[in-house]
């Protein structure tokens, strides 16, 4: 099995040693986006039963800043508003074990299946938030698994408000 493969295993997994190697292996970086595309493009072609003919493009794009905005959102309020003692990394290490985080969101392409396709995604949501969880223990050298669950709460919360103010000006601008 390839390295690419069995990192993301791995992280399906939710291995801590996982994310601890990608954390220090600065060469992960592009594996890491690639992950990040796979999922989406999973979740794309597996919501063609809920969402009709999804754009992959599009999905994919959003997906790639969705992952960009997600880790700097986690980096800053591990790393300023909710650090411990020994709170030591950089933005490159949180891109890293985010990425490899949504490994278990390649399985969403079984939601192409029609009866399965609402439990595809909320099993998978759930398991990928886990490994979020995971990740940004590791990246942020937490001992608290509490404090993480903290940080990606308080990050998705921050994620949701911007994505309706976002939603909102789009649908505003087409005159929906």
């Amino acid at each position: 099995m390839g390295k690419l493969a069995d990192r993301m295993l791995r992280a399906a997994k939710l291995d801590p040693h996982l994310y601890e190697e990608v954390e220090t292996d600065t060469t992960a970086m592009n594996q890491a986006m690639l992950v990040v595309v796979l999922s989406s493009v999973a979740a794309g072609i597996g919501s063609v039963g809920m969402i009709g003919r999804p754009n992959l493009i599009l999905i994919t794009i959003g997906a790639l800043i969705g992952w960009y905005i997600w880790a700097f959102m986690t980096y800053w309020i591990g790393t300023k508003l909710l650090p411990e003692k020994e709170t030591k990394t950089d933005y490159g290490q949180m891109l890293r074990t985010v990425g490899f985080s949504s490994a278990p969101g390649i399985l969403r392409v079984l939601g192409i299946i029609p009866f399965l396709t609402n439990l595809v995604f909320m099993v998978t949501g759930i398991w990928m938030l886990v490994a979020m969880i995971i990740a940004v223990r590791q990246a942020l050298d937490y001992q608290s698994t509490a404090r993480a669950v903290g940080v990606c709460a308080i990050g998705w919360l921050i994620q949701m408000l911007f994505m309706g103010i976002l939603l909102a000006l789009m649908a505003g601008s087409s005159g929906v």
